[in-house]
């Protein structure tokens, strides 16, 4: 009987010393650089009205369960993503995130930041994902922000960024998508953004105050999307349009562009989404038109004239898609004479 007892004993002895060790080597999972990060930021968060926004990060436990906002890599255990969304902060970005240099992917997504981008993000050198939209984030755009090479997708949009556009974002090598819509940003798209090589692009900067003319360079971008409109821009867009193109969705709207419609002779076959509504737009519809497999089309209130092409999706669309022209005629609208 003794015997079994000590062998129980023994057995209870080792379980307990592995569930110490391993507990141990769990806790251990996080680096240090990291949750010393990460509780720093919760210190400057858990503060009203926010006393409860990450009171679960327990500095007892591994961070790397914390994985309601971040979580770590499987390999090096590292953070990786910090992503914190719908939150009312009413203050600058955490300083204590840009130690948390092995981030790929940066999401403060309508949480109510204030200030501005400082120049320490530029520690997060792995950095793939970025977004700061819905914010009341004000300032200029960095230009040190084309120092983060490995970015693919920016999105700033809805905030209160004010002057140019940095041209230093075509510095960006990866980059794929940029969200800069709903600012108060002023000037030109730069000239720059023709180095945007890859496959595709996806540019809005819609609702703005930009002006001037889109540098004919930016033809040799293939835009997937591209939405520019309801700002000041001037000119010709007709290069951006062709058949060797891939754009799926343009919005030119509300701009005043003056251009002579017809000399377009190729459309994307992909295009799906055509608006150049109010504009200064003179000439006829394109023939090309016809070709395409619209679900949108929009060139109200501008200066065309002549018959619409008849085929395609042109005779579907409402009269709200063609009125307000010099003198456009045929279905969907009146009779030609």
């Amino acid at each position: 009987m003794a015997a079994v007892n000590y062998f129980h004993c023994f057995i209870i002895s080792i379980l307990f010393f592995l569930s110490f060790h391993t507990d141990t080597a769990f806790s251990q999972r996080c680096h240090p650089n990291d949750k010393k990060a990460l509780l720093e930021i919760r210190k400057y968060l858990n503060s009203p009205p926010n006393s409860n926004l990450i009171s679960a990060w327990d500095p007892r436990t591994d961070c790397c369960d914390w994985n309601q906002v971040v979580q770590c890599d499987g390999a090096t255990n590292r953070i990786t993503i910090f992503n914190l969304l719908l939150a009312d902060l009413n203050r600058p970005i955490p300083a204590a995130v840009f130690d948390l240099v092995f981030l790929e992917e940066l999401y403060f997504h309508e949480t109510n930041l204030t200030g501005g981008i400082p120049r320490a993000i530029t520690q997060l050198s792995r950095l793939k994902y970025l977004d700061l939209s819905l914010n009341h984030l004000s300032g200029t755009i960095p230009s040190f922000l084309g120092h983060l090479k490995n970015l693919v997708s920016i999105d700033l949009s809805y905030n209160q960024f004010t002057g140019s556009i940095p041209a230093s974002l075509s510095q960006i090598p990866n980059l794929n998508t940029l969200f800069l819509d709903r600012n108060n940003l002023t000037g030109g798209i730069p000239a720059t953004f023709s180095d945007f090589r890859q496959g595709e692009f996806f540019l809005y900067a819609s609702r703005n105050h930009l002006s001037g003319e889109i540098p004919r360079k930016l033809g040799e971008v293939n835009f997937k999307l591209i939405d520019v409109s309801r700002n000041m821009l001037e000119g010709d867009i007709s290069f951006l349009f062709g058949k060797n193109k891939s754009l799926i969705y343009a919005d030119f709207s509300s701009n005043l562009l003056r251009f002579d419609f017809s000399t377009v002779e190729y459309f994307p076959t992909s295009l799906g989404t055509l608006d150049l509504s109010h504009n200064r737009i003179t000439g006829s519809l394109p023939v090309g038109l016809v070709d395409l497999n619209l679900d949108r089309l929009n060139v109200s209130y501008n200066r065309l004239c002549g018959q619409i092409p008849v085929g395609g999706q042109l005779q579907g669309f409402e009269t709200t898609s063609y009125f307000h022209n010099k003198c456009l005629c045929g279905a969907p609208l009146i009779k030609c004479k």
